[in-house]
């Protein structure tokens, strides 16, 4: 198959490298960051909805949350 990516291959701009930058540019930036507020304001949807759901606990749906925000933001 010709349409075969190996990610490996592309220069280092697979997902994990793009997040471990933005993790690091929110703990220096702070607040200031454009990811900050999208990325805790997802962790704040997801404990809430891990508080009220009976299966998971607030601190998995925190981290649920704030994953697929930062998820969403590198990869729209």
């Amino acid at each position: 198959m010709s349409d075969y990516r190996d990610p490996n291959q592309d220069g280092g701009d697979n997902l994990l490298s793009e997040a471990g930058a933005e993790i690091k540019g929110m703990a220096t930036q702070g607040l200031q960051h454009p990811s900050t507020k999208p990325v805790l304001t997802g962790a704040a949807v997801g404990a809430v909805a891990g508080a009220v759901l009976p299966v998971v606990s607030w601190p998995l749906g925190l981290l649920a949350g704030a994953g697929f925000m930062l998820y969403k933001r590198l990869r729209p």
